[in-house]
């Protein structure tokens, strides 16, 4: 019986020894991967955005050339480099695993969920035409046309009165005299 109780207690010391292997590369893992940012630019260069692994932005370079584009342009620019940026983090969260852990299901699974926390960007949109900002009659299309802006709406007219009925109040009866004294 004595053999039996020594091969248990290796049994659980080897599981034991094991699961602090894995819990070791697992950390290393995490530290890894507290570190990485990723970095993206736009094809002009105005704009520059780098998010860290946990898809936050931690910093936002605008040059001097964004100055003379419209706001919504820059903001729609930081918004798709901010997403294109973050879509890249579950290469690299796979690239640590492989790097540290190894492939396993837990690995798969954590590169799963990022990957569905940081999906790929859409496919970029062509640029509009200048006839397609015309069509929709945006505001800030008539200043970049020439075309005057189209008047403001006007508001709904306020319905017609109602008239009112006057209600009647025991004051209104005939008190005490039976009838009405214009008869």
């Amino acid at each position: 019986m004595p053999d039996s109780v020594d091969a248990s207690e290796q049994m659980i010391e080897g599981w034991t020894k094991q699961l602090q292997q894995t819990a070791a590369r697992y950390q290393a893992m995490a530290e890894r991967m507290q570190g990485q940012t990723v970095t993206e630019r736009s094809k002009d260069g105005s704009v520059e955005v780098t998010v860290d692994a946990k898809g936050l932005l931690k910093n936002l370079v605008l040059a001097d050339s964004a100055a003379g584009k419209k706001m919504a342009e820059v903001s729609a620019e930081v918004m798709r480099l901010v997403q294109r940026a973050q879509a890249r983090i579950p290469e690299l969260l796979q690239q640590a695993a492989a790097e540290t852990v190894g492939g396993d299901e837990t690995t798969e699974t954590l590169v799963a969920d990022a990957q569905r926390t940081f999906p790929a960007p859409p496919a970029e949109e062509p640029a509009e035409s200048a006839s397609d900002r015309v069509r929709r009659f945006l505001p800030e299309d008539a200043e970049e046309t020439g075309a005057p802006a189209p008047p403001p709406a006007r508001p709904a007219s306020p319905p017609p009165p109602q008239q009112q009925r006057r209600r009647r109040s025991s004051s209104d009866e005939d008190d005490d005299f039976g009838g009405s004294i214009l008869s």
